[in-house]
């Protein structure tokens, strides 16, 4: 494949570095994601994804935001105003749906080394806080525990990664929603 520019001309670089990266993630797993490989898969000259990412971590930072906002759409189609435990248990299948649906774009969002100071990361991981700590309050109006919203998502986030590592039956959707339920309500149920 020769490189070309046609993408960036077009300001289409960035998007097309972000597919390209994407599907590297899927195919391989996070092993395979350089910016060269980044490149080539682009159809674009190696140093052409420098003009919008630093390095490696700024390029993981960009594609983990990009997941972050496709996993605030997941819980906000699942339930746009929760306000009730029963809502907390529709995110929390979400959420876990999301992981199953995504596994190396998940996994890249929560365990790659990725650039602390991306503000277009930074931000998108602040709406998914946001999000939980809202469901929360709403959820439980006057529990004023400490780190009840931590709990929470680190609960519904162990939960996926226990799925994704094969740990939980994940062999349909409606055995992963029933194992989250009942996990999430048992748990709900001790407070």
């Amino acid at each position: 494949m020769t490189p070309s520019t046609d993408s960036y001309h077009h300001g289409d670089l960035r998007a097309a570095c972000l597919r390209a990266a994407r599907e590297l993630l899927e195919e391989d797993g996070s092993g395979a994601l350089s910016l060269r490989a980044v490149a080539r898969r682009a159809g674009v000259s190696p140093t052409a994804p420098y003009r919008h990412y630093a390095d490696r971590d700024a390029l993981v930072s960009a594609v983990a935001a990009e997941g972050y906002r496709e996993l605030a759409g997941y819980l906000t189609a699942a339930h746009p105003a929760p306000s009730a435990p029963d809502d907390l248990v529709a995110v929390a299948v979400a959420y876990v749906r999301f992981a199953l649906d995504h596994p190396a774009l998940f996994r890249s969002m929560f365990a790659e080394p990725c650039d602390p100071g991306s503000a277009e990361r930074v931000e998108a991981t602040a709406v998914i806080s946001a999000y939980v700590d809202t469901l929360v309050a709403d959820a439980f109006p006057g529990d004023t525990r400490d780190g009840l919203p931590t709990a929470v998502w680190a609960l519904v986030h162990g939960l996926a990664f226990l799925f994704l590592d094969g740990k939980l039956d994940a062999a349909t959707p409606e055995a992963v929603a029933e194992q989250v339920r009942v996990t999430v309500r048992a748990v709900l149920s001790l407070g």
